[in-house]
């Protein structure tokens, strides 16, 4: 227990770390969405894999959170479908880990796009939001979620390969 509680905190740090990434390296916003996006999303499967999906869903609500406390999200009532949204990639991931991780890393890319552009458009109708701007969060956290949940699991699988690798050489 405590170690999977260890992991789940190294994530979690990680994770902030990640996301601090854009207060000190000049990157425009677009470039740092898919950087950021991706090494969140790959903690958040690592967490899955490594802490168990209840860890992995406190470090999915935590996400959008940080990102707003960072001035990342523009209002915070968006905190709410990126929250559900992450809860969702976590949810796809691990349904379908059992099947296949390729399949598991595509079903939750396409569910968590999906569930955010949906929530996020309805929810810029009821929110009072410059057209602008609101144009431009809608693209943001449309299909762009597809490409950093994708990297995402690949950065994951990428590096939990690595990690068992060193666990057998290790183990010899």
């Amino acid at each position: 227990m405590y170690r999977k509680m260890t992991r789940a905190a190294l994530l979690l740090a990680l994770m902030f770390i990640f996301q601090s990434l854009r207060l000190f390296v000049p990157v425009p916003a677009f470039v740092s969405m898919f950087v950021i996006g991706s090494a969140v999303n790959a903690c958040l499967l690592a967490a899955v894999e490594t802490a168990g999906w209840q860890a992995a869903m406190i470090l999915g609500v935590t996400a959008p959170v940080i990102a707003y406390l960072q001035q990342a999200l523009p209002v915070p009532v968006l905190i709410i479908p990126v929250a559900a949204a992450n809860i969702l990639y976590i949810t796809g991931y691990r349904i379908f880990l059992s099947t296949n991780r390729w399949v598991a890393i595509a079903a939750a890319s396409g569910l968590k796009m999906a569930g955010l552009y949906f929530s996020v458009t309805w929810l810029l109708l009821a929110v009072n939001m410059p057209e602008k701007l609101a144009m431009i969060v809608k693209m943001m956290l449309s299909w762009p979620q597809l490409i950093t949940g994708a990297a995402g699991g690949i950065l994951c699988f990428v590096v939990l390969a690595r990690r068992q690798g060193l666990r057998r050489q290790s183990a010899q």
